[in-house]
């Protein structure tokens, strides 16, 4: 996942089909919701404030590294909702796998 995210993330081109306007912000969201959630069921919750720091600076060092690509505020502010669901999902899930076990 974390690999998928890099890809996407850092790639030279903007990946996946064109959308709507805004419409990248739903692949900012999961790229960091998937990654988030799955750590967080794992029990490496170290990863999460990691996957914050990388929310926030993915999107500068993205200019740099990427030539045409440009930073996006809105991109790094789904990037951290991302983190958020991820962690409400996982969190979600959690609860109601502890409740089937009883």
């Amino acid at each position: 996942m974390l690999a998928v995210q890099v890809v996407g993330l850092y790639s030279a081109s903007v990946p996946g089909p064109e959308g709507p306007d805004g419409s990248d912000k739903v692949g900012h969201l999961l790229a960091f919701a998937g990654p988030t959630a799955l750590a967080w069921l794992l029990g490496a919750r170290w990863l999460v404030p990691v996957l914050v720091l990388h929310a926030l600076v993915a999107e500068p060092v993205q200019s740099w590294v990427a030539p045409g690509r440009m930073t996006d505020p809105w991109d790094a502010a789904a990037n951290l909702v991302g983190v958020a669901v991820g962690v409400v999902v996982a969190r979600g899930l959690a609860r109601s796998w502890a409740k089937m076990e009883v």
